[in-house]
């Protein structure tokens, strides 16, 4: 998948499924559980042991038209290896000009973390596409209007926070996506699965 295709999948589908877990295992239980359950959008954390293997695992995937993606990304090292690995898109909790620069020359979406305005500027004049607001639970979705006033072309994306009660809250504010992390954190796939529904019938 290019970088417009997987752009433009990550706009349609609005919910990103951030995957984290204390084993590897774990993590991919609760891939499958949110797809199950109707998400496509995987973010596999670089918190999860051997998240690299994971990244290749489920993108091998070919029974599931998910798209694979890597989070926590700090440095263009883990970027690339993410890349190598199988990653779409590239997500960071903070912005890096070097990861900046390696996702354009690869031509694999990067949305990196950023909290004022002026940081929003600077990741989009280094070519992000979409911008994670992050920690989103300390903006409310009002601040993403805030932030889209004078910022109209920014593509935002909160970040912490978001549940299903005021998902459509955050994208009627203007958010193109949202990140779903703590509320699919289930201890057994059926959970899980119920949890990702929730959120994907409140869409």
């Amino acid at each position: 998948m290019n970088k417009i295709h997987t752009l433009q999948k990550l706009e349609k589908e609005k919910l990103v499924a951030v995957i984290r877990g204390e084993t590897s295992e774990e993590a991919q239980k609760i891939s499958e559980g949110a797809y199950a359950g109707g998400i496509k959008i995987m973010e596999i954390t670089y918190t999860v042991p051997n998240a690299s293997q994971l990244i290749e695992k489920l993108s091998a995937d070919q029974e599931r038209d998910w798209v694979i993606g890597a989070g926590t990304v700090l440095d263009e090292v883990t970027a690339r290896m993410a890349i190598l690995a199988g990653a779409e898109f590239i997500v960071a909790p903070n912005f890096n000009l070097d990861v900046a620069k390696l996702c354009n020359r690869y031509q694999i979406p990067y949305i990196p973390g950023c909290y004022t305005v002026n940081e929003v500027v600077q990741a989009m004049e280094a070519g992000a596409d979409i911008i994670k607001i992050f920690p989103g639970n300390t903006i409310s979705p009002a601040g993403i209007k805030a932030i889209k006033g004078p910022l109209p072309q920014a593509n935002i994306m909160p970040s912490g926070g978001v549940s299903a009660d005021n998902l459509n809250e955050w994208l009627e504010k203007g958010a193109v996506a949202v990140s779903i992390g703590g509320s699919l954190y289930k201890e057994n796939f059926e959970d899980i699965k119920a949890a990702a529904e929730e959120l994907v019938q409140k869409l």
